[in-house]
């Protein structure tokens, strides 16, 4: 930690989710003061249970922890190098998930907060921001995510003089483990890849017939659903998060290539048959006593659920500790309104953190909770930081955010869309790998490969540099 500027105003963070939590651990481990608001408990969201900080309230995943072949793994990656406390926080808490990195959720949260609240740095006031931050608080990272209270969210829109882009983001299902037949489930991670903490056995997978699969997607079709508000009703969904009746609106088949594709996977009480498509479960919390059907985020109405999950092999006398549900999520033009460094171009001191600049996924948040947290250090101690490299993956993500990614949509205006941390944003190889190492020409899929690590590989190194060379001298200063 470097010298605590305790002369220096505090940086004000509105919103303790998970890039509020980093933000604010950023910022004091430089050195800096922390106000930390979170209205939660005083006032919840219709998604929110606790009043813990960095509360997941959709899947408990990270998704992938591969550093050399998945965007997300080297996000975790460059991460951990720049002392993320979600990361740590994470991987202490990290439960079975083949390749991916998941968490018990309850024991993550707890971590976060523990950590935030003994900081000596870090004051947690908890009440609701109800409006913009008065005047005089002159560093301020808004990070309230995707629920933003709606004073704030009205507040932000009249400033900016742009209305919130929106999309829905939908829950899955909790189910108790042993309420799960397993004389007709199974255990196995798709072609047995053995992930963080896993041992390539860490799904609970559930088989289907083409008859049992086809009166799977019918049930979803005429499933009761939760309507639309009035001012819902234009909400695009976000592709990456699509509810499961959703899915199965855009093609019968649509299913078993996503969320219930048959591949990589043998099951052992029938292994002559290979399943028409397969329902998967992951672990949802330590104890292994929960398990969350994976993909099957929903709009159904509870009844509906019940019923038709039951339907599912494996699945007839379920018991659900949570059931699927909806919430609106919001964001910004980011492009059009942000700089940079994540502040509104409009009223500079406000600056933005988390899936309300547009970027999707827990990690992708925290992400950008770090790097803001990093900007609204180096402001408070009047020092200048440079923009990460673009060919990083924290680079890449905030250079889509910032001035990245911009679609013309059936010939409209200019429409920024939120988007997951992926390959495709970084910058291309300037000599793409063409030859393996013994000298034998790269084919078909190997060049994939390959490419991804060699741009993993100069993601961390060009991270590195950044660190020894921007960082590290901005800190000290």
């Amino acid at each position: 930690m470097t010298q605590i500027e305790s002369s220096r105003p505090a940086v004000h963070i509105v919103g303790a989710g998970l890039a509020g939590s980093e933000a604010a651990w950023q910022v004091a481990s430089h050195g800096v003061r922390v106000v930390l608001h979170e209205m939660r408990p005083q006032r919840m969201t219709a998604a929110h249970r606790t009043g813990d900080l960095a509360e997941l309230v959709c899947s408990n995943s990270f998704r992938s922890d591969d550093a050399a072949n998945n965007a997300v793994g080297l996000l975790h990656a460059e991460m951990r190098r720049l002392g993320s406390l979600i990361m740590r926080c994470a991987d202490a808490n990290q439960v079975p998930a083949g390749g991916a990195l998941a968490v018990d959720r309850d024991g993550f949260s707890s971590a976060v907060t523990k950590a935030l609240d003994d900081h000596p740095l870090i004051e947690i006031d908890r009440a609701e921001i109800d409006g913009l931050p008065p005047a005089d608080w002159c560093n301020v990272i808004v990070a309230t995510g995707p629920l933003t209270s709606p004073p704030l969210a009205a507040a932000i829109r009249a400033l900016t003089d742009e209305s919130a882009l929106a999309f829905f983001d939908a829950i899955a299902p909790i189910v108790h483990r042993d309420s799960i037949d397993m004389s007709k489930a199974w255990f196995q991670s798709r072609y047995d890849k053995v992930g963080p903490g896993g041992t390539g056995a860490d799904y609970i997978n559930c088989p289907m017939t083409e008859t049992e699969y086809h009166a799977f997607v019918d049930a979803l079709l005429e499933g009761e659903k939760v309507d639309f508000k009035d001012w819902e009703t234009d909400t695009p969904y976000f592709d990456g998060c699509l509810p499961i009746e959703v899915m199965a609106e855009r093609g019968r088949e649509t299913l078993r290539h996503g969320p219930m594709k048959p591949v990589g996977l043998t099951n052992p009480h029938d292994p002559t048959v290979k399943p028409y498509a397969i329902v998967q479960l992951r672990q949802d919390n330590k104890l292994g006593t929960l398990y969350n059907i994976v993909g099957f985020q929903t709009k159904l109405k509870h009844g509906a659920q019940t019923r038709i999950f039951r339907t599912i092999p494996g699945l007839e006398n379920a018991e659900f500790a949570r059931l699927g549900g909806l919430h609106r999520n919001t964001f910004l033009n980011s492009p059009k309104l942000l700089d940079t460094q994540l502040r509104l171009r409009a009223e500079p001191r406000l600056r933005f953190a988390g899936q309300m600049t547009g970027c999707e996924g827990y990690v992708e948040s925290a992400a950008i909770g770090l790097i803001a947290g990093l900007y609204a250090a180096s402001d408070a101690r009047t020092q200048t930081l440079e923009v990460p490299p673009p060919t990083t993956a924290l680079g890449a993500l905030l250079g889509h955010i910032t001035g990245g990614h911009i679609e013309t949509i059936d010939a409209g205006p200019r429409s920024f869309q939120p988007m997951n941390i992926n390959f495709g944003l970084f910058p291309p190889l300037a000599n793409p790998p063409a030859k393996k190492p013994d000298g034998t020409r790269l084919r078909g899929n190997e060049k994939t490969i390959a490419k991804k690590q060699a741009i993993s590989a100069r993601a961390l190194a060009d991270l590195d540099r950044w660190i020894t060379d921007a960082l590290r001298p901005a800190a000290a200063a």
